[in-house]
């Protein structure tokens, strides 16, 4: 369909456009920015005003739950939960029901999200078998099939030798390895930063040593190897040093860091809120304060939603017994665009975190910008406008979030895939 978008904002962090332009498709392209290319005949035109048209939203970390985890989610429900937040490509963590550790399957998922024509799904792969951290998976097969990266999601590898080895062989072919930086029997002792917070509501405590033994080890093993390095939801402040540390010693290595990390600390937990029951914890003002500024000078070089959708059954418990993990595939702009007013940043530079600077971190070249000839993947916002966040407004099957109840801005008006409009506000 060839389609005309008049009178938006164009914001495109990776040429450093921001302006009022129209934009023409064609093709399930970007055919041209500014003037109509000759001949152009419009077969629909969205009349973007005081809309901001940006590149759809990346997100580096969305658990779909499909396949094995069907009764708290769908592919379906967050497809559409995608489509109704701007959010046109998924990079999907292995933690699955079978693990992501077999070409059939990640071909599988691959076919499911294509047929569903919804957005754009990267699977990152187990790095090893089950993701028990014994046996390397078969890396290679699983490109062919389709993974972006490895990693083992939230469970860690006990034996080095065996994380060594993964990182000789990943380093040997290119493979990107994505590691959250968790130290065995210290990360799965407690649920709650190892605070005043957590000894107060005594919850069992989770310190940041969890995190910096960790990104030690993993920093130290791809200085080695020569890995190409990314850590996935850092939470605190030392940790973030530590990374600073590693660049200056030439270490590949990039970061990202969630919504819920951003904006939140421990004192959110309030009297036992059970949606802040979160892997990495929520951590102390001091850290959630290092990594806004962290994210907003480039050194955290990616927003994620770590979109974790949780059935009410595994929330409805005590604190300490229940799921970690917070639906947030909606909120992602919403949370961005709060996080640059409150730190005064251009959208231009906060929309960079989630569609340019996540493109890099993915290895996405045809999106994450608006040049002609791109995939025509768009986000059409509203930045004035404010949503008050429920469970009937969620379209995501997890209404888990600790968000609930607050008036965040932006709006989603259109989201485009490939030049077709998939989600329309009415």
């Amino acid at each position: 369909m060839k389609i005309r978008i008049t009178n938006g904002r164009v914001v495109d962090p990776a040429n450093g456009t921001d302006e009022v332009r129209d934009m023409y498709l064609a093709d399930g392209k970007i055919l041209a920015l500014g003037q109509a290319p000759d001949g152009f005949t419009a077969e629909r035109t969205i009349d973007a005003s005081k809309l901001v048209v940006a590149p759809g939203l990346i997100d580096v970390a969305a658990r779909l739950r499909e396949p094995g985890f069907e009764y708290r989610a769908t592919l379906e429900s967050e497809m559409d939960a995608a489509m109704a937040g701007g959010v046109t490509s998924l990079a999907i963590p292995p933690d699955t029901d079978p693990v992501l550790d077999e070409p059939g399957l990640v071909e599988m998922l691959c076919y499911r999200a294509k047929k569903l024509n919804r957005a754009h799904v990267y699977p990152v792969g187990a790095l090893t078998l089950g993701l028990k951290g014994q046996r390397l998976s078969e890396m290679a097969e699983l490109v062919e099939a389709g993974c972006v990266a490895f990693s083992q999601a939230n469970e860690p590898i006990v034996d080095n030798a065996v994380l060594m080895r993964a990182m000789q062989y990943a380093a040997t072919f290119g493979f990107r390895v994505w590691l959250q930086p968790l130290t065995p029997f210290l990360s799965s002792i407690g649920v709650a930063h190892d605070g005043e917070v957590a000894s107060r509501l005594g919850l069992p405590g989770v310190p940041a040593e969890t995190e910096t033994i960790a990104l030690y080890t993993y920093i130290q093993l791809a200085r080695r190897t020569g890995a190409n390095l990314h850590i996935t939801r850092l939470s605190s402040a030392a940790g973030l040093e530590l990374i600073e540390q590693a660049r200056a010693g030439g270490v590949d290595i990039t970061c990202d860091v969630s919504i819920n990390n951003l904006h939140l600390s421990d004192m959110d937990i309030g009297y036992f809120n059970s949606n802040c029951h979160l892997v990495p914890p929520l951590r102390s003002l001091r850290d959630r304060d290092a990594l806004r500024q962290g994210l907003a000078d480039g050194r955290i070089n990616a927003l994620c939603s770590d979109h974790t959708p949780v059935d009410d059954d595994g929330k409805l418990t005590p604190f300490s017994e229940s799921e970690p993990g917070a639906t947030g595939l909606e909120l992602l702009l919403p949370l961005t665009l709060k996080w640059a007013q409150e730190s005064g940043l251009p959208l231009t530079k906060a929309l960079a975190r989630v569609t340019t600077d996540a493109a890099r971190v993915v290895g996405i070249t045809k999106a994450g910008h608006l040049s002609p000839g791109a995939r025509a993947d768009l986000c059409l916002f509203d930045p004035t406008e404010h949503t008050t966040i429920s469970r009937d407004q969620l379209r995501s099957q997890g209404k888990n979030t600790p968000f609930l109840g607050l008036e965040l801005p932006g709006r989603v008006h259109y989201t485009l895939v490939e030049g077709q409009i998939m989600h329309e506000l009415n």
